[in-house]
């Protein structure tokens, strides 16, 4: 299946190249230029995927990340950016983007993270059942999608990622390195983006996130699942 990705950047010079090598690995692009136009297009074209430049004029990449989030939680989102302080990189995931790029960046590297994120919202049935449960959190891996104690979860493409992963591997510890590895894929990457997504899978799975009883931190390695009661 063809993907359609929408592009988000108010630099041409930038879209044209992305469009181009999107277009090169069979994807469908649509560009458009400003934050409002981003989610006027997300509403009628139903993309699956955005790539989204962070530093935009009007609405920013972030409050267009935000708003996405709200009403899309399931729509992939790799941020573009510009700004180089891990504290900006992180912000952008804090609003709950699955990826970024930061600029400059390689036409390549985005396409590959691009279809990193494409085949993880459609992947290949894992080993294992496709109902995962403990107590009254549940997670289907075919329909992606996930509830606690009845009521469905908004997580994004990563955040089911993660959970995922983490259920089907209760009581062992994984560092940032590992869960980059096993997760998002990448043998090399900004690990604050698996603390990031802890974070913000937290905010949905635990009664109170500054006090988690599921989802915990091994000091001094990283992090385990521990199934409902066993903590």
């Amino acid at each position: 299946m063809t993907h359609l990705v929408l592009v988000v950047d108010d630099d041409p010079t930038v879209s044209d190249v992305v469009r181009r090598y999107l277009e090169q690995d069979g994807c469908r692009v649509r560009l458009v230029a400003d934050g409002l136009a981003a989610l006027a297009a997300v509403d009628a074209e139903c993309p699956d995927l955005v790539v989204l430049d962070l530093m935009l004029g009007g609405v920013d990449g972030l409050e267009v990340c935000r708003r996405l989030r709200r009403d899309r939680p399931d729509l992939p989102v790799v941020m573009l950016t510009a700004l180089g302080e891990e504290s900006d990189r992180v912000l952008g995931l804090e609003v709950g983007a699955d990826d970024y790029v930061t600029k400059p960046f390689s036409p390549r590297e985005l396409v590959l993270r691009v279809r990193s994120v494409l085949r993880r919202t459609a992947p290949a049935p894992p080993p294992g059942p496709a109902l995962l449960r403990d107590g009254d959190l549940t997670a289907d891996t075919g329909r992606r999608t996930a509830e606690l104690g009845g009521h469905p979860l908004a997580l994004t493409v990563r955040e089911f990622d993660l959970l995922e992963f983490l259920l089907r591997h209760p009581g062992r510890a994984f560092s940032r390195a590992q869960l980059l590895d096993q997760v998002w894929g990448w043998q090399f990457g900004d690990q604050s983006t698996v603390t990031v997504h802890v974070r913000r899978l937290r905010e949905k799975i635990e009664a109170d996130p500054a006090a988690p009883v599921r989802l915990l931190t091994v000091w001094g390695v990283g992090y385990r699942y521990e199934r409902a009661g066993h903590a």
